[in-house]
């Protein structure tokens, strides 16, 4: 597929995750923060993952300075990077949708902050973690170049696998064993797999 369409079509998907995410964020301003574990660490992953998933591939978007590392792949691949990011676009609405004024973008507890355990939740523990992974992947296939596609997979990584333990345990602190039995019945990234 052509290079500008892919990159066209991976900026619409960047754009809509913004419109997805910007009310959410005016819905938390005021709430009171009663946990707040967001670290040097924590912030420095933050912007590795801005790095990754939104400069490096603007970057390449608007600029031939990464050209040097294109790389190939067949229709059917860059098919499969729409199809997942579609997905990931789904999720990332979905989790947002479902935790409402829960969400944070750090290691935070509000105020009034309840375990949420339906709709995409019902299923597993970390959709919004999930969305961001196949966001990842989608971007390796859309942006077929070896420093701003892999950028995504390699970024995100590093914040989901330093993360996420955390996040578990600060859960199961704030609400025990409701978020014990929850994290039996439920699996972290994929329904009934992992």
């Amino acid at each position: 597929m052509d290079s500008l369409i892919l990159k066209i079509i991976f900026l619409v998907f960047f754009v809509l995750t913004g419109i997805i995410r910007k009310p959410y964020q005016r819905e938390i301003k005021g709430n009171t923060i009663i946990d707040n574990r967001k670290t040097p660490l924590e912030n420095g992953l933050l912007a590795f993952v801005l790095l990754g998933m939104f400069v490096l591939p603007l970057i390449y978007i608007v600029t031939p300075l990464f050209n040097f590392a294109n790389y190939f792949l067949p229709i059917w691949a860059n098919v499969l990077g729409i199809l997942m990011f579609a997905i990931a676009l789904y999720l990332f609405w979905r989790s947002h949708h479902d935790l409402g004024k829960n969400w944070s973008p750090t290691l935070q507890v509000r105020k009034d902050h309840t375990l949420i355990t339906n709709g995409i939740y019902r299923s597993i523990r970390h959709p919004m973690y999930t969305s961001l992974w196949l966001w990842a992947m989608a971007q390796a296939l859309l942006l077929t170049n070896w420093i701003a596609g892999l950028s995504g997979i390699i970024t995100f990584g590093f914040l989901y696998f330093l993360r996420v333990g955390n996040e578990e345990k600060m859960m199961l602190e704030q609400f025990g064993e409701q978020y014990q039995a929850y994290r039996q019945r439920t699996k972290r990234l994929v329904p009934f797999i992992f």
